[in-house]
């Protein structure tokens, strides 16, 4: 087994969307990025239906772990950890991931590592750029998180500043193109549609940006329903919709807000340093318009590739990869799936008397028995 001070192996389980991703690290450097989507399974229903969301992991689990191992050149024994999302998320998507981990961690006597699904996002970022600078602005922005983070350790010390206080970017995007008749999910489709658009088109709303709003907080419900009654009224009135201007318009005025909050978070605090992650990083007029504003604030931008900004096992398995170099506390065999797991809960540590070394023989096989029919049925 690796030295833990000296670039830990890592094995990361992510299951708590529709995504099952398995990602393999070596303290920072990443090794394998397996992932088995089952976006195509949801797309008839306009969105992700939990229980389909579920079985696709149970279905993809085993598979799409031997694949990252096989992608990795390593072999299960010689990993110093395993780490999986604890939540938030679905909760029996995460129900999934959270046992599939617990019975590899305890068949191979490695440590179990609970990890919060949105600190895992930030700390993804070392696999590209490097060691995170402490401390450090994030953005996260998907389809169920629209957050600012500062993160002075991302081991134990995340803080949240503000967050949508309804519909997140990523859900504003899908229902935007569920209006626009354009399939699921929305977000590729509308940034592709909106290059092509006048961002300056139409003049949607900015949610939240007045002087007595909330500073940090996210609200893009009234957004989606400007967007929508206007498409309404064009054909009530007969009229054809410029796609392409409504898209770019809509595009314009997520990300206006989304960069602008953000800008003024680190200057507010004093962070020269910003992360920008979560599904919706992937767009390219975020990516844009967020390096052009920093760049005029002398802010160091940092954005991970975007399959690293989608849901991935990559991103667990680096949170993993920091909490053995930092040698935080592993969770205990009790170790649940928390669908509503605070970003301040950067990971779940367990009581020593229940997470025995693991080549301890101190469990009988009866009380393993008993231990897991507990967690499967809690």
């Amino acid at each position: 087994m690796a030295d833990h001070r000296d670039e830990p192996l890592v094995l990361g389980i992510e299951t708590s969307c529709d995504e099952t991703g398995v990602g393999i690290v070596h303290g920072t450097t990443l090794l394998a990025d397996a992932v088995a989507s089952s976006v195509d399974e949801h797309a008839r229903f306009g969105g992700v239906v939990p229980e389909v969301a579920s079985r696709a992991h149970l279905e993809a689990m085993v598979a799409t772990i031997e694949r990252a191992l096989t992608d990795a050149g390593v072999k299960a024994r010689d990993l110093d950890g395993i780490a999986v999302t604890a939540g938030p998320g679905l909760a029996g998507a995460l129900l999934v991931g959270v046992t599939a981990a617990k019975a590899y961690a305890y068949a191979l006597g490695k440590p179990l590592y609970g990890v919060n699904h949105l600190a895992s996002h930030i700390c993804v970022d070392q696999l590209e750029h490097g060691r995170l600078p402490e401390p450090t602005m994030a953005l996260l922005v998907s389809g169920g998180h629209s957050s600012l983070l500062l993160s002075s350790d991302i081991t134990s010390d995340v803080r949240p500043l503000g967050a949508t206080i309804d519909d997140a970017a990523g859900e504003a995007f899908d229902k935007i193109a569920r209006v626009l008749q354009l399939g699921f999910p929305g977000g590729p489709v509308i940034d592709r549609l909106a290059r092509e658009g006048d961002p300056e088109a139409i003049a949607f709303p900015r949610g939240l940006t007045g002087p007595r709003d909330a500073a940090y907080d996210f609200s893009f419900s009234g957004l989606k329903t400007a967007v929508a009654r206007w498409i309404e009224a064009k054909r009530a009135a007969g009229e054809g919709i410029p796609v392409r201007d409504v898209a770019a318009s809509f595009q314009e005025a997520v990300v206006d807000v989304l960069t602008r909050k953000a800008v003024r978070a680190c200057k507010d605090e004093g962070v020269d340093h910003l992360m920008i992650g979560g599904g919706v990083a992937a767009n390219s007029r975020l990516r844009a318009l967020a390096e052009e504003r920093c760049e005029r604030a002398g802010i160091r931008l940092r954005v991970p590739r975007p399959g690293l900004c989608t849901d991935n096992g990559a991103m667990v398995a680096a949170l993993g990869a920091e909490m053995v170099a930092r040698n935080r506390a592993a969770s205990d065999w009790q170790l649940s799936a928390d669908s509503s797991l605070p970003v301040t809960e950067t990971h779940v540590p367990g009581d020593a008397h229940l997470h025995p070394h693991p080549h301890s023989h101190a469990h009988s096989h009866d009380h393993v028995h008993e231990t897991a029919k507990d967690n499967l049925y809690s």
